[in-house]
């Protein structure tokens, strides 16, 4: 049987760490900076994208923007320590605004949540169930809050910032989506 909530407190792990330098190295066009960052963060964008759009083209959509602003914006970047922060507030903009480009804010059912979204996207098969249960329980906040912190692993601080929200609040609505994922996996 799958451990679900080892996706809950695991990092990311890749080869080379996500950090400012990182960042420095696409400014200076270094398509293997890109490509490292990419890889090591495309699934966790892919999958914030797609609790905020809640449509799998959008969010491919998204997640093609967003890199491909990073790597026009990677000069403008200043480091701060949080490189991903800075992707998923990317990540975050261009969302909103596919979204309020097709006046598409609204929550959705079961049945629109069904029949608009796929999650072919994501390989890792533990995160795929904890996103597609987390789609079916979870109202748009406590998704995007789970998804930036057990999938991405940025710190609820960081998360804080990106949804513009307190860290109580994020800390609260992340304690409660994680128990309502306990009690369905359960």
């Amino acid at each position: 049987m799958l451990n679900i909530f080892t996706v809950f407190e695991t990092e990311m792990k890749v080869k080379r760490p996500i950090d400012d330098q990182l960042i420095l190295d696409i400014a200076d066009g270094n398509a293997d900076a890109l490509h490292t960052l990419y890889e090591a963060s495309s699934e966790s964008v892919y999958g914030f994208a797609l609790s905020i759009t809640k449509n799998s083209h959008d969010a491919e959509d998204v997640l093609q923007e967003t890199y491909l602003t990073v790597y026009q914006k990677a000069v403008d970047y200043k480091p701060s320590g949080k490189p991903m922060a800075w992707v998923f507030t990317i990540a975050k903009n261009f969302a909103l605004a596919k979204l309020k480009s097709k006046s598409r804010i609204r929550l959705l059912d079961d049945g629109d949540t069904e029949l608009g979204v796929t999650f072919a996207e994501i390989e890792n098969v533990e995160q795929r169930l904890v996103i597609q249960t987390a789609f079916r329980i979870l109202n748009d906040e406590e998704r995007q809050i789970l998804m930036l912190h057990a999938i991405s692993g940025l710190k609820h601080r960081e998360i804080a910032a990106i949804m513009e929200m307190s860290l109580n609040t994020v800390l609260s609505k992340y304690h409660r989506a994680i128990k309502k994922m306990r009690s369905e996996l359960a």
